[in-house]
């Protein structure tokens, strides 16, 4: 899933890094003008992992405003969750100050997947990252 978002930030032309979660530096953040934050469900919720790298940015609280932030989920099954995941790092990311577009053309929130990721979720990720992209570039114009 992430590679698709990858895929769809480079499709609007804005330059990606891609890291997992462990490769990650919470000191890395203040440098982007986006951030898309992925992670597996655990009981409705982001994994440990995400939480953690959140609850360490606050030492950059209300230095994020007007960064642009998006999010994706992996969901074990259909109502696992991946919905209420999305909203949480959302809910985090906006916390920050940062600046999320929805999408009226479904997956509302972010990309989710149930299972391993199909045809519509990736296509759904590569959207979420062209959309996440084009409106860093308007912002940052």
């Amino acid at each position: 899933m992430a590679h698709a978002v990858e895929e769809g930030v480079k499709k609007a032309g804005v330059e990606v890094i891609c890291k997992h979660v462990d490769d990650a530096s919470i000191d890395e953040i203040l440098q982007c003008q986006g951030l898309i934050l992925g992670s597996p469900v655990y009981y409705g919720l982001p994994s440990a992992k995400i939480k953690k790298f959140i609850d360490e940015s606050i030492k950059y609280h209300g230095k994020l405003d007007g960064t642009v932030g998006g999010a994706f989920a992996s969901a074990g099954g259909t109502h696992t969750g991946a919905e209420t995941t999305i909203i949480a790092i959302n809910e985090m990311l906006l916390v920050h100050g940062m600046v999320i577009q929805g999408s009226s053309a479904g997956s509302h929130y972010g990309a989710a997947s149930v299972g391993s990721p199909n045809e519509a979720s990736t296509t759904a990720c590569q959207r979420l990252g062209e959309r996440v992209a084009k409106l860093v570039k308007k912002l940052n114009q």
